[in-house]
């Protein structure tokens, strides 16, 4: 398998599953998700994927500082509709690392360990997302903004060429190594991207 060599530079973010330990998965419910892992769910690597691995791994860093985060244990809300823009992929990414989920996640075991109900879309804030931790009830709020972070100008030209059908394999190549050189500078200024509003 190959992929850019900065996708194993990213901080991975360690979280307890309770659910997990009851049921023999992980020993101990303890484990870890990687940017290889969201990006496999996605079939992707972009500013949006990358972003929403930043928010998640900031906020969870914020919430439980550095022990693992408890998965299950977060509710996450969006000021987006579901439907809206990019909601629904930063959504998916945020559920695969904390669990949480809107109506389609795990009900539960005897009133236990349900992932459903804790994802809410078009809720009263005015940042990127919002992460509560429950069973500390403590809430932390995430600004996201690339847009410091630009794109290298020689990628319009070629994104024009390829959607015209036009370019050539080499360009094809081109394109996708400037498309994910902005996204290692977004990984490399995390502190200009991201804001943590408490």
């Amino acid at each position: 398998m190959s992929y850019p060599s900065f996708f194993d530079d990213v901080e991975v973010i360690k979280v307890v599953d309770p659910l997990s330990n009851v049921l023999g998965a992980f020993e101990m419910g303890l484990y870890e998700f990687n940017y290889i892992d969201v990006v496999k769910s996605a079939g992707h690597s972009c500013p949006t994927v990358s972003g929403a691995y930043l928010i998640t791994k900031e906020a969870l860093k914020a919430l439980y500082g550095d022990k693992p985060a408890i998965r299950g244990d977060i509710k996450v809300e969006f000021k987006e509709d579901l439907e809206d823009g990019v909601a629904g992929v930063i959504g998916n990414v945020v559920s695969q690392i904390t669990g949480a989920t809107d109506k389609s996640g795990f009900k539960g075991l005897a009133g236990k360990f349900a992932r459903h109900s804790l994802m809410d879309f078009n809720a009263p804030i005015s940042s990127s997302a919002k992460f509560t931790s429950i069973s500390l009830d403590k809430s932390v709020e995430v600004m996201y903004d690339p847009n410091s972070v630009m794109p290298s100008p020689e990628m319009q030209p070629l994104m024009q060429k390829m959607m015209s059908g036009q370019a050539e394999p080499s360009e094809i190549k081109e394109f996708g190594d400037l498309w994910q050189d902005r996204v290692k500078r977004i990984f490399e200024n995390t502190s200009s991207v991201i804001r943590i509003l408490e």
